[in-house]
């Protein structure tokens, strides 16, 4: 009983002890903080595994493009030379500016663009729109400016260290050491524009870079650019060089030879002076271009560097000095008598032996076709209307034979299609007339009168500089249809030939008949002594509106011709005895005056 009683008053300290005091959750909540704190250190330990193991490449990438910078290092152009390994376009030093975007905040990047757009005398917004079109935080290095003048580099250098995240460095630019020579063959180089980096990024450019724009700079882009190279740079806040870590050279262009001779080049270049016009001078066997010259021209070196408005404007003018007239689009006058003969003889039913009279014009419905002379010639065969380039004569077999015949002839002779020269994409197809583009074009249907003015080489057809050059070459060769190429290893284009599929009477007739023009026809007074003799063709070509074209073409020697050579007057107001062919008679003597000092050497 005694016991009983008691119990009460101990067992409230017993409960206390347990609930109270709160013994048992202490040791609970100890529990729960171990847990916890080994969970913290087991997910930092976690979290440092996946960084330093898992992800501790990337994120070693990561850290060192925060100061690792790849400093991109533009390669040398290829040269280009010329038959003879002379150079037409090489490469000098010059200086060239660039930037670091990430080098600097964005909001820092105004003050230094305006000071930099100070020194190299451009406007601020052209900078401006690079940086912003690479992006402020780019890690490539933006092209600014090329081929400054050293005393913008001189001015430029004592500012640089005011002027964080610009570099100036040496580096080699094009060169073209004949300046304007060959211009238009050898095109030029110019900075991408918008549109082409959108369509060559995948090529591995990028913004500043220097591309052909035209001629064999662009036809040849893939072989003369090159391999871009670099330097992997550790750069301090400021996008300062600390120290090189790794060194890529880069792999210059490969050389490009033309098939140019830059002396016969030089020739034609006088000869053609300063008329508006064309003069191509090809190898009448295998098609390789010799010469190819055109004025007005331009001198490429004033793309190397920046060009002024005043500069900019006058190549814009209205003689249009880019344009390479030996590629452009005229009617070829007389001298495509020489289809007019083959298609005759070959396709409508002309007998070579046939003589006809010729008239002061011939009438065909109501409309008077005129002979040049306003007299006539008298009788003639085609020999002799070859030498005196009588129209009345070729009106006569045009009208019976008609237009399939003469259309099918021109397109044998690769009339009303591009040439396959390399300079394609400058190059005009010409044009054939023919029912279904009358049709088409002027909404009428081809009638015989047509077929009489294209007898001629007038009305509607149009013929280049360079494909009047692959018709003389025709007769020249012996009847094949060459390919013209300006590249001097392109073995397929050298090998490449086709046969017009002309008669030997045609092709003696042809060939006859233009060695007359120069013996006793319309260019008699080209018959000189001191080079070999040569067979060619006068031509003269209404324009409207303006003065008249004049044309010329040849080929020599005679016995077994070498070479072709076309001039081409626009708008000069002359015939083609009085003003193209003197210029013919120019290259020929530089032709055979160069090949005799070559055979002189031992």
């Amino acid at each position: 009983m005694a016991l009983i009683q008691q119990l009460p008053s101990k067992l409230p300290t017993k409960v206390g002890s347990l609930h109270g005091g709160r013994t048992v959750g202490r040791n609970f909540q100890a529990v729960f903080l171990l847990l916890l704190f080994v969970s913290i250190l087991g997910a930092f330990g976690l979290r440092l595994f996946q960084l330093q193991v898992v992800d501790g490449e990337r994120n070693r990438q990561r850290a060192d493009s925060n100061r690792v910078r790849l400093v991109p290092k533009r390669p040398a152009r290829g040269t280009i030379t010329d038959r003879n390994g002379k150079i037409l376009a090489g490469s000098r030093l010059s200086h060239t500016v660039s930037i670091w975007p990430i080098a600097l905040p964005k909001e820092e990047w105004p003050a230094v663009i305006d000071r930099l757009a100070t020194v190299l005398k451009m406007p601020a917004e052209d900078i401006q729109r690079r940086v912003e079109q690479a992006g402020y935080s780019s890690l490539e290095s933006i092209t600014v400016a090329q081929g400054i003048s050293t005393a913008q580099a001189t001015a430029l250098s004592e500012y640089i260290s005011e002027l964080p995240g610009v570099r100036l460095e040496a580096e080699a630019v094009r060169n073209y050491p004949n300046g304007d020579l060959a211009a238009h063959v050898l095109g030029y180089t110019g900075e991408l524009t918008d549109e082409q980096l959108a369509n060559r990024r995948e090529d591995g450019y990028r913004m500043g870079d220097v591309v052909g724009q035209s001629g064999a700079e662009s036809a040849f882009e893939s072989t003369l650019r090159g391999t871009w190279g670099g330097q992997q740079v550790e750069v301090d806040s400021a996008g300062r060089i600390i120290q090189i870590l790794g060194d890529k050279p880069s792999v210059s262009g490969r050389d490009v030879q033309l098939t140019l001779d830059s002396e016969l080049q030089r020739a034609a270049e006088a000869a053609l002076g300063t008329r508006r016009g064309a003069i191509v001078a090809m190898d009448a066997n295998n098609g390789a271009i010799l010469a190819m010259a055109s004025w007005p021209t331009y001198d490429p070196n004033i793309f190397t560097g920046p060009i002024s408005q005043a500069q900019w404007a006058q190549l814009q003018g209205s003689n249009h000095p880019f344009l390479n007239r030996a590629l452009r689009a005229f009617p070829p006058a007389s001298t495509f008598k020489i289809v007019t003969t083959a298609a005759a003889i070959d396709l409508g039913g002309w007998d070579p032996n046939t003589v006809l009279p010729t008239y002061p014009y011939l009438q065909v419905g109501g409309v008077r076709f005129g002979e040049w002379n306003h007299a006539g010639f008298g009788p003639l065969g085609f020999t002799g209307a070859m030498a005196w380039s009588s129209d009345t004569f070729f009106y006569q077999t045009a009208r019976r034979m008609g237009g399939p015949p003469l259309i099918e002839m021109t397109r044998r002779f690769g009339f009303g299609r591009k040439t396959g020269i390399e300079l394609g994409v400058e190059e005009s197809a010409g044009l054939v007339p023919d029912d279904d583009w009358k049709q088409e074009a002027l909404g009428t249907s081809w009638v015989i009168g047509d077929a009489i003015n294209m007898s001629i080489g007038q009305g509607y057809l149009t013929a280049t500089p360079l494909q009047v050059a692959m018709m003389f070459a025709v007769p020249a060769n012996g009847g094949y249809l060459v390919q013209p190429h300006i590249l001097k290893d392109n073995e397929e284009s050298r090998s490449w030939r086709e046969s017009v599929n002309l008669s030997d009477v045609t092709l003696d007739i042809l060939h006859r008949g233009l060695r007359q023009v120069i013996t006793g026809g319309t260019a008699k007074a080209l018959n000189v002594s001191h080079i070999p003799p040569f067979a060619g063709k006068t031509g003269t070509a209404e324009a409207d509106p303006g003065l008249s074209h004049a044309w010329f073409g040849a080929y020599a020697p005679f016995e077994n011709p070498e070479v072709v050579v076309v001039a081409f007057a626009e708008h000069s107001g002359g015939g083609g005895g009085k003003v193209a062919a003197p210029m013919v008679l120019q290259v020929l003597e530089a032709y055979f005056g160069h090949q005799r000092e070559e055979s002189d050497q031992p």
